[in-house]
């Protein structure tokens, strides 16, 4: 049964109202590698198109984690593609999931961040390419590299909102003043419509001490930004991308499919 927040949005869209003519457009980010940003990309897009959503996967990855983890290998068209003026409408691929569509990534997408830093306005290209194309689609994921490089700050330009992935560690703790502290400045000079989703805590461990404490310090410094659910450590979300399938269809009643459920509910509710 779809979430009430999605249930309004269907409900709106049925009576004609404009509010929702445009699709929410999400940047998962963080400089750090390793902590979920494609674990939460993959699931979150998966859950939401599971509620009954159109939604759109685009893979800014150079390493195609996302396009792997679902399954796919990018031989044709990428998102390179979509950076270089291509239509949108002709780089989409069915993921293998109802209602859930993707645009694969692949080596040469490594180019291409070099190929924008060079260009004039490079920072808005995926923006440009994003305007006007996303109307089958409600929820649209940008996965982005661990970086700050360029495909990066154009997913934040071209994003409402950002979806931050923090592990539970204190390592991952010291670079979240900065990874916020760039939003704010991709906002002030390139997006003014940007703001933070919601920080979202991962691969945290129940049974230690450790995880404890870092949830503690980020819901004392941050407050309400910082999900309600948490990632736990989870086998069946390790495994699934060798599956080539997101954890809810690969085991739907494991802890880790189960919390990425109530994330993109909670996730509707938040925007």
């Amino acid at each position: 049964m779809p979430a009430p927040g999605l249930q309004r949005d269907r409900n709106a869209r049925a009576s004609g109202s404009s509010v929702l003519r445009t699709a929410r457009i999400y940047a998962v980010a963080n400089q750090k590698g390793g902590v979920g940003k494609t674990t939460t990309a993959v699931n979150v897009s998966a859950c939401l198109a599971e509620a009954g959503e159109r939604v759109l996967l685009i893979d800014l990855d150079p390493q195609a984690n996302a396009t792997s983890g679902l399954g796919l290998r990018a031989n044709g068209a990428s998102t390179h593609d979509l950076l270089d003026g291509a239509p949108l409408s002709s780089l989409t691929k069915p993921s293998g999931v109802e209602n859930l569509d993707v645009i694969m990534a692949k080596s040469d997408l490594a180019a291409a961040a070099v190929e924008l830093s060079t260009r004039t306005g490079g920072e808005r290209y995926l923006a440009d390419a994003l305007a006007g194309s996303l109307e089958p689609y409600s929820y649209v994921l940008l996965d982005c590299p661990p970086s700050f490089g360029p495909l990066t700050v154009n997913a934040l330009a071209a994003a409402s909102w950002a979806i931050v992935p923090v592990q539970a560690e204190y390592y991952a703790l010291e670079g979240l003043s900065q990874l916020l502290g760039t939003i704010n400045l991709v906002k002030g000079r390139l997006n003014p419509e940007l703001a933070v989703a919601g920080i979202l805590l991962t691969m945290a461990d129940g049974r230690t001490r450790l995880a404890a404490e870092v949830e503690s310090e980020l819901r004392s410094h941050f407050g309400a930004l910082v999900f309600t659910t948490t990632i736990p450590r989870s086998i069946r979300l390790a495994e699934a991308p060798s599956h080539g399938v997101p954890a809810i269809a690969y085991d739907r009643r494991s802890t880790g499919a189960e919390a990425y459920w109530k994330v993109a509910m909670e996730l509707v509710e938040r925007s």
